[in-house]
């Protein structure tokens, strides 16, 4: 091996890819999961939380593996064909609820719950799949999930998962280098789908729903992955809305995206500009990012 390889930031150097191999020879039989899980307690590959940063060690073996450097075991369990949209969730009717409208102040208290690894999941990810114009797409990492009612009427579902590693706008707005990004990143969230269910036509209800979900997403984020967050994220497509809500909301405008994806092996934008919206969750939330 003569050439650097770097993965999510790290060095893989000749005595680690060397490790793989002896630890392959000494357990032939190990499944590609359990050579993963093996590899994460050795490198001290973990999460925030402790838990161990399994996909990501994994996505390193498949890399290993197609430079020729290492012979991965035999995949013991394959998804089917389009394995992932199988599991996508039943869609729901929509007459299912009553129509609902009047004032904001009518509607008032809200139940806000957190349903990520709850029975109501499945509720929320059928909501998505339905009603949002994205569907519903399986997330990896860290996130939450919000189920909005009013007597028992679901009103509102919000999505939100760890942030892009890298969003020009935002970095320059934060005030924060490449490497004390790299050690942060993970106390910020992004806003992946907002939804007001259709038989829902208040006023202002998006906005004050923002509002709620912001006091306690961080405590919400700290009860399942023993951390905080201290910032808020999302991504405005000026071609299909104005991001009213969030405006009203306060969160600041930050700018535009490149429109150059991650998978991308060019400089060139291939997809839409989006507008990039912050919300600090604390006054110093740049010094809990890392930023003096």
């Amino acid at each position: 091996m003569t050439e650097e390889i770097r993965y999510r930031h790290r060095v893989i150097t000749a005595e680690d890819v060397q490790f793989v191999r002896d630890l392959l020879a000494k357990h032939p039989t190990l499944s590609r999961r359990a050579l993963s899980l093996a590899l994460c307690t050795e490198w001290n590959w973990v999460q925030p939380n402790g838990a161990p940063r399994d996909m990501v060690m994994r996505g390193l073996l498949l890399e290993l593996e197609r430079r020729g450097l290492v012979k991965l075991p035999a995949p013991r369990w394959r998804a089917p064909d389009g394995g992932l949209r199988l599991r996508q969730p039943e869609r729901v009717p929509l007459l299912q609820w009553p129509p609902l409208s009047g004032a904001v102040s009518q509607l008032r208290p809200l139940e806000v719950r957190q349903v990520r690894r709850t029975p109501d999941e499945g509720l929320f990810n059928s909501f998505i799949e339905t009603y949002h114009y994205l569907g519903y797409s399986r997330v990896v990492g860290e996130h939450l999930k919000y189920l909005v009612s009013w007597r028992g009427t679901p009103i509102a579902c919000l999505a939100w998962s760890s942030s892009p590693r890298h969003i020009g706008c935002r970095d320059r707005f934060i005030g924060w280098s490449g490497a004390v990004r790299r050690q942060h990143i993970h106390l910020l969230a992004y806003n992946t789908r907002f939804l007001i269910l259709p038989w829902a036509r208040v006023p202002h209800l998006a906005s004050h729903i923002l509002g709620l979900v912001a006091r306690r997403i961080s405590a919400d984020w700290s009860e399942l992955y023993h951390h905080p967050v201290w910032f808020l994220e999302t991504f405005v497509d000026p071609e299909r809305f104005r991001g009213t809500c969030y405006r009203a909301a306060s969160w600041i405008f930050l700018g535009l995206t490149t429109g150059v994806g991650k998978a991308s092996r060019t400089n060139k934008p291939d997809r839409s500009l989006k507008e990039c919206l912050g919300y600090p969750l604390a006054p110093d939330f740049r010094k809990k990012l890392g930023v003096i």
